[in-house]
């Protein structure tokens, strides 16, 4: 589990340190908007034959993960705020949601508010254990609880019970809760489906619209992971020559997404492409591809170090890359609003989107530059 509290935070120094030279090396770059009220999907384009030289990928990729936030206006009613949030699980994906959060604490603090949170997830992904998290604190005392929901079946009645009660719940990161739920509101990417579409056409593309396909959606039940399955399926669809051999639940582990990858090129030694729906199985299939020596193609999701390097290497042809720090700048922000009362208006929206960029082997030196000072 993980704890955040004011000036406190238990996240990887490795992570840490990145976002500090990135914050130097992005300096000199075009600020990106922070994605509140926006809803966008940067694609940079691999059939122009970008170069090294041509600035357009780096363009791309800088305003792929912005760093440069402030709070805006609004005046907080209170001295002092506490949260808690809980999310799928103990991963590297929701520590970088957590320094967008830590860079809002300390700007609020900067102002004279204290804001505490407890920030909790399980070490696997479980709708049942979340679900017990949050039975244990409805009772307690925080001004907000926000939820990056594991199952929106689960979750969601859950999310109601509470609200009826007087609680104030907010969803925040890449999966919202079920439509019509009271939650008051959302902070993340609404887009999932669309990112599967559009990696799954970018996968089509380089297949020439014909092969044998295996999909990796992640956690069962998970909206993000879930909606970005039926993107890639419905875009399959599409396409005659196209099948999907194979469809699989890793449960967000490298591990396990290894395990799955393995076995499927066993079945299908033919496969000509993987479409990996979360961070950790880009990993995975990219690591059995890798020792079997096959040539499958993969397309998928997020910023892990090793994928990138994977992408540089063109084991992985692209990734869509999720804007983590805006989300967990604009959830406390957002939070802190909820907390005095207000509901979504003019001075926040019930969903805020943030964007996702899809990055190929030409943007890759540069986006390990920018999160990880690695090249």
């Amino acid at each position: 589990m993980r704890y955040y509290h004011k000036k406190t935070g238990m996240i990887s120094f490795a992570l840490l340190a990145a976002i500090v030279l990135s914050s130097c090396s992005a300096s000199s770059a075009p600020a990106a908007s922070s994605g509140a009220g926006s809803s966008e999907v940067t694609v940079t384009d691999a059939s122009t034959g970008t170069s090294e030289e041509d600035p357009r990928s780096e363009d791309a990729v800088n305003s792929a993960v912005n760093f440069d936030h402030e709070l805006d206006q609004y005046e907080p009613k209170k001295d002092h705020y506490n949260f808690y949030f809980t999310y799928k699980i103990v991963h590297p994906w929701w520590d970088a949601v957590a320094l967008g959060m830590e860079d809002a604490q300390r700007k609020f603090l900067d102002k004279g508010i204290t804001i505490t949170y407890e920030y909790m997830a399980p070490e696997a992904a479980s709708a049942e254990d979340q679900k017990k998290r949050l039975l244990e604190v409805r009772d307690r005392d925080f001004d907000v609880i926000g939820v990056d929901v594991a199952d929106e079946e689960v979750i969601s009645p859950v999310l109601d019970e509470m609200v009826d009660s007087g609680i104030k719940v907010m969803t925040f990161s890449s999966s919202d809760a079920a439509e019509g739920c009271k939650r008051i509101a959302y902070v993340g990417n609404t887009h999932n489906y669309q990112d599967g579409a559009d990696l799954t056409e970018a996968l089509c593309e380089k297949l020439g619209y014909k092969g044998k396909v295996a999909i990796l959606v992640g956690s069962k039940g998970a909206p993000c992971h879930e909606d970005r399955a039926r993107g890639a399926k419905d875009t399959i669809a599409k396409y005659s020559d196209m099948t999907i051999v194979a469809t699989e639940y890793d449960m967000d582990s490298v591990d396990m997404a290894y395990d799955l990858t393995k076995k499927i090129l066993a079945d299908t030694p033919d496969l000509d492409g993987i479409i990996c729906c979360n961070m950790s199985n880009p990993v995975g299939a990219a690591r059995a591809v890798t020792e079997t020596g096959s040539d499958t193609v993969i397309v998928g999701m997020d910023h892990d170090q090793e994928a990138l390097h994977y992408l540089k290497d063109g084991i992985i042809y692209c990734l869509g890359v999720q804007d983590c720090y805006s989300i967990g700048f604009d959830t406390l922000q957002n939070a802190v609003k909820i907390a005095d009362g207000n509901k979504p208006g003019e001075l926040f929206q019930e969903t805020t989107d943030e964007i996702t960029t899809v990055i190929y082997q030409e943007d890759a030196a540069i986006m390990l530059e920018l999160l990880y000072g690695d090249n």
